[in-house]
């Protein structure tokens, strides 16, 4: 574990041991560990910040090494860490540092590798739980997140509302659509029909070109057709192909050097499986169930998370707030253009520090 010497502030990083977990399945995981991000002022309301698909525990890093919500969180930012302490876990199912398709399965004394068990976004939540009774926080201001860290959010107001006061849902659905579905399936197929795969036990991560066609299928949709014919306007690079295609290529290769497959393919699966509704007696009645405060944040040119679903989602829950953002950039907007929407959160969060005083 490593502490910065800031001031009255914290950063800490490492890992938070949580036990033997009972999954939706019916399996149980054992020893699991998650591995998270803690930033802050030492003592302030805690806020759990829950990351995308292919993110990590490091939300905010450091200057030297920015982590991938840098530009949102940190001093004097929309979440201001001279006021609030954030938190960030490496999901269940995750590869940087979370009990995964790459931990040893105490059992065998093997990686789990596609022996490791079916999880879904729920069991996802439960883990995030019991880390962070583990860590001493016992309460939650709120949790944030989008796209797949939306879908956290929102079990996260069913599972433990009197964990949180209020949830912030950016690019999220109450369920993950056919659409979807059907992107997730491209992704799939791509990884597991690709012979460097090798059932899952791959030499090395970048020999799975299919990893790399999966995320090209992923980065087609989480920006809008308008933004990709603005940047490339059909130029040609000097080996006749497109600079779309380098673009999108050098996406996938990126990728193989960071994340693991069989990760991708478990997360893609608990993706598949959201949906609030599952069990609660649909999805009409699981909105009406939420106590918490929801926010909802809806992005212009969204492909996969309609902006119109989130909104009638949230209008059916007894405290929403939806928002829509215009924007060029579709789905990836929450994670670039946080100038459109920032204040948003940051007053949301705000109002819940005016009330404390008002008392």
């Amino acid at each position: 574990m490593k502490k910065s010497p800031l001031p009255h502030r914290v950063r800490e990083t490492g890992k938070v041991f949580i036990g033997n977990l009972a999954l939706e399945s019916g399996e149980e995981l054992e020893e699991v560990e998650l591995a998270y991000e803690r930033c802050g002022a030492d003592g302030a309301p805690v806020i759990l910040v829950c990351h995308a698909l292919t993110g990590s525990q490091y939300a905010v890093g450091t200057d030297e090494e920015p982590g991938w919500w840098h530009g949102l969180i940190g001093t004097n930012k929309a979440v201001d860490l001279n006021s609030y302490q954030v938190v960030t876990f490496n999901v269940l199912g995750g590869c940087n540092g979370s009990t995964g398709p790459l931990s040893i399965n105490p059992s065998t004394g093997e990686k789990y590798r596609t022996n490791f068990p079916k999880i879904t976004i729920r069991d996802i939540v439960n883990a995030q739980h019991k880390a962070l009774w583990n860590l001493g926080i016992d309460t939650l201001l709120a949790v944030i997140g989008g796209s797949l860290g939306g879908m956290q959010a929102l079990e996260w107001g069913l599972l433990y509302p009197s964990f949180i006061e209020k949830i912030i849902v950016l690019a999220a659905t109450s369920q993950l659509s056919d659409y979807g579905i059907a992107f997730n399936t491209i992704g799939t197929a791509a990884i597991e029909n690709d012979p460097g795969w090798n059932g899952g036990y791959y030499k090395h991560p970048e020999e799975v070109k299919g990893l790399e066609v999966a995320r090209i299928a992923g980065m087609v949709t989480y920006r809008s057709p308008y933004l990709f014919d603005q940047r490339f306007q059909r130029k040609e690079k000097e080996n006749s192909t497109y600079e779309v295609e380098s673009y999108l290529k050098y996406q996938g290769k990126k990728l193989t050097r960071r994340f693991d497959p069989n990760s991708y393919l478990y997360l893609l699966q608990a993706m598949n499986s959201h949906d609030i509704g599952r069990g609660r007696g649909g999805m009409e009645e699981a909105a009406r169930s939420y106590k918490p405060e929801v926010i909802g944040i809806g992005f212009q040119h969204d492909l996969i998370y309609p902006p119109n679903k989130i909104k009638e989602f949230t209008e059916l829950i007894p405290r929403g707030t939806y928002y829509y953002i215009p924007t060029q950039f579709g789905h990836d907007g929450f994670l670039v253009e946080f100038e459109r929407w920032a204040t948003i959160l940051s007053s949301h969060l705000a109002d819940h520090t005016r009330q404390k005083e008002a008392r």
